[in-house]
């Protein structure tokens, strides 16, 4: 499987007039390697992947290096030793004789890249850098078998752990107390990580998309917003439900069922071929028709994997066509100021012929 993708990269890289590859980005080094280590922080980068036409090298520290061979066999590791990262990466790029040199112009940090160059030049040698513009996201938008069982699975753990937070509510806990239960029991039903923090909103905060959970605890006849997901075996899940405590005011009711319908109209458009921000103006114009178009100021999804937000983007500034396979949320929301809001978030997978949605558990206040 590894084979396969490194072998896509040299024919893109082949017709690019590219020597070489150096991969950055954590995901993108897993994809290509199945060296796992993270990136501890930002300015720290764990291990730089470098491709040729002939050579598969990983550049990193004592630390990682026996992870390295262990989990990345075709590569050959090689330790910075004395010198340091990016001097490394200088020289054993130098020693490739690579004159084009694609990287992850959208990763790698502007202080490392010119450490590199920096490098070079002082050794004397002239390579042209090129931008990557996302070569491996896009492989990596369009999932083989494993890859989508292992999503299935996250998203199975996520729902579950969805279940049990809704026989929460209205038990006296806070935002943050039902965040914490989520973190929690995610990892004791076997998630590694959580694919990002818990959004736990109630009341007018729910009016904040990615509103940080606190210390407030949700009132009667309000909307309750949980955006939650988990990491197992490195594939990410990612739902979005609205709960609320107690009789549901009618206001609120016309509300969710027009951004329900907005989801399902959008999730029912999903095929082979389809613009993904045609998707987007399908769920748009049923919240606009309704008056509230103002109101939905986020694109409609994204694709879901390694990350859990990736390629593509359902949304108006981005035209990407759906191909099987590909695995993307929907969730349109609309918020009030001052109020609330409500957001409803599916995975859904492009198959051969259309859609299929991998949540199995529906969660929705009010059914269809």
């Amino acid at each position: 499987m590894k084979e396969a993708r490194i072998e896509k990269v040299r024919k893109w890289m082949a017709s690019a007039g590219l020597d070489a590859f150096i991969v950055t980005e954590p995901e993108n080094r897993y994809y290509l390697s199945g060296f796992s280590a993270e990136d501890p922080i930002p300015s720290e980068i764990s291990g730089f992947l470098l491709i040729t036409e002939t050579e598969l090298a990983i550049l990193t520290d004592a630390r990682y290096g026996e992870q390295a061979e262990g989990e990345a066999p075709d590569f050959d590791v090689l330790l910075y030793g004395n010198e340091g990262a990016c001097e490394t990466v200088a020289r054993v790029l130098a020693e490739s004789g690579a004159k084009r040199c694609a990287f992850e112009d959208h990763h790698l940090s502007v202080e490392t890249f010119r450490a590199i160059s920096d490098a070079l030049k002082e050794m004397g040698k002239s390579v042209e850098f090129v931008p990557a513009r996302r070569c491996v996201e896009g492989m990596r938008a369009v999932k083989d078998e494993e890859e989508i069982e292992l999503i299935r699975e996250s998203l199975q753990l996520t729902e579950s752990v969805m279940e049990e937070v809704l026989h929460l509510l209205g038990k006296g806990l806070s935002e943050r107390d039902i965040a914490w239960f989520t973190e929690r029991r995610m990892r004791e039903t076997g998630a590694e990580a959580l694919a990002f923090p818990p959004i736990v909103a109630s009341g007018p905060r729910s009016a904040l998309p990615h509103a940080s959970p606190t210390h407030r605890i949700p009132g009667l006849g309000e909307p309750v917003v949980i955006d939650i997901g988990a990491r197992k075996n490195r594939y990410c899940s990612d739902m979005t439900r609205t709960f609320f405590l107690g009789q549901i005011p009618r206001k609120w009711i016309e509300r969710y069922k027009i951004v329900r319908e907005a989801q399902m109209a959008a999730q029912e458009a999903i095929k082979p071929g389809i613009m993904t921000d045609q998707v987007d103006r399908i769920a748009r114009k049923i919240i606009e028709d309704a008056g509230y178009g103002d109101l939905f100021g986020h694109g409609l999804g994204h694709g879901v994997g390694l990350a859990v937000h990736e390629l593509p983007r359902l949304r108006k500034s981005s035209s990407t066509m759906l191909e099987p396979n590909m695995i993307v949320t929907v969730e349109p929301g609309i918020y009030f100021k001052g109020e609330g809001g409500i957001r409803l978030e599916n995975m859904v997978r492009v198959t051969e012929g259309g859609f299929e949605i991998l949540n199995r558990k529906s969660l929705f206040i009010l059914e269809d």
